[in-house]
C-alpha cells in the first residue's frame, strides 16, 4: 500500500524550513571562519599590494611567512610554547584521568563532597584568582620560568569531568568480569577503564594543549624575559614593534601559530567526536 501524498502546502513548508537551516548553518559557518580566511588571505599579499584591495591576493607569495621568521625568533617561541603544550597534556591526561576514575568507579567517603567543590570552582573565573595563583608561583620562584607558566594549567577540572562522565559511561558489568578474572584496582583503569574512554582522552589532549597554546594573559604575567615568551607573547611583540608593523606579517605569524592546532585536531577529530558523546548515557 503506497503512503499517501502529502498536501503540497506541507512540502512548501519543510522545503522552506530546510532552506531556512541550511542557510543559518551557512551563516554560521562564514562569520566563524571568515576571520581566518581573511587572515591567510592577507598573509599572501605582496608588500606593495593594498591588504584591503580585494578578497583574493593579486600575486600570491609565501614570503610574508618567511619575513615572519627573520623578524622574531619565531622557531624558539614555538619550542617554549611547545614545552608549555606537551607538559599541560601529559599531566591532564595522567592526572584527570586518576581524578575522574576516583570521582566515578573508585568507593571512598567524601566522594560526593569532593565533587560538588570541584564543580563549584568552575563558577569562578580565572581572572578572580589570577592574583593569588601568580603570588604562590612567585612563593615557589617559578617567575619567569616554563614550569611556572605550565603550573596552573596542569590540571583541569572540566577536563576531570569529561572523564568522570566517560567511566560513568563504562558497563558495570565489564568491570565485574574483570574483577572476578583477578584485576585489581589499578589493572582495571589501565586495561578496562582508559582503552574504553579514548575519545575523551582524545578531548582531553585537544583541550589542554589548545589551552596551552592559546594562552596570553598567563604567560603575560609570569614572564619576563624574552628567551622564555611563548608564541602568543612573540606575536604580540611582533605587532607592536614599529619595524614589522605590516598587517601581511602579523597574519602570517597568526596563521603559522594556528596551523599546529589545526593538524593535531585534524589528527584527532575522530576520536574527539567519539569523546563528544561518551557519557551521553549515564551521568
Amino acid at each position: 500500500m503506497s503512503a499517501p501524498l502529502r498536501p503540497r502546502g506541507d512540502r512548501r513548508r519543510r522545503r522552506l524550513a530546510l532552506a531556512a537551516r541550511y542557510t543559518t548553518l551557512l551563516l554560521m559557518l562564514a562569520v566563524m571562519l571568515g576571520p581566518i580566511v581573511w587572515q591567510f588571505l592577507t598573509s599572501l599579499r605582496g608588500r606593495t599590494e593594498n591588504v584591503y584591495a580585494g578578497v583574493l591576493p593579486a600575486q600570491p607569495t609565501l614570503d610574508n611567512y618567511v619575513r615572519v621568521a627573520q623578524s622574531f625568533p619565531l622557531l624558539q617561541y614555538v619550542g617554549n610554547t611547545l614545552v608549555v603544550a606537551a607538559l599541560a597534556v601529559a599531566s591532564n591526561v595522567l592526572f584527570c584521568s586518576m581524578g575522574g576514575y576516583a570521582l566515578s568507579r573508585a568507593p571512598w567517603k567524601g566522594r560526593t563532597a569532593v565533587f560538588t567543590v570541584l564543580v563549584a570552582t568552575l563558577m569562578f573565573p580565572f581572572e578572580s584568582v589570577m592574583i593569588s595563583m601568580f603570588l604562590t608561583v612567585r612563593a615557589m620562584g617559578l617567575v619567569d620560568t616554563l614550569v611556572g607558566v605550565w603550573l596552573p594549567g596542569a590540571v583541569s577540572v572540566l577536563n576531570i569531568m569529561v572523564m568522570r562522565a566517560a567511566f560513568l559511561a563504562v558497563p558495570k558489568e565489564i568491570e565485574e568480569a574483570a574483577v572476578l578474572d583477578g584485576a585489581g584496582e589499578w589493572t582495571r583503569f589501565r586495561r578496562v577503564f582508559l582503552p574504553a574512554a579514548e575519545g575523551a582522552l582524545a578531548v582531553v589532549c585537544i583541550t589542554s594543549f589548545m589551552g596551552a597554546w592559546d594562552d596570553f594573559l598567563w604567560p603575560l604575567l609570569v614572564l619576563t624575559h624574552s628567551d622564555h615568551y611563548t608564541l602568543q607573547l612573540g606575536l604580540k611583540s611582533l605587532a607592536g614593534t614599529s619595524t614589522t608593523n605590516d598587517q601581511r606579517i602579523i597574519a602570517a605569524g597568526a596563521m603559522a601559530a594556528l596551523l599546529p592546532m589545526m593538524l593535531l585536531f585534524l589528527a584527532l577529530q575522530r576520536y574527539f567526536f567519539k569523546g563528544v558523546g561518551e557519557g551521553a548515557l549515564k551521568t
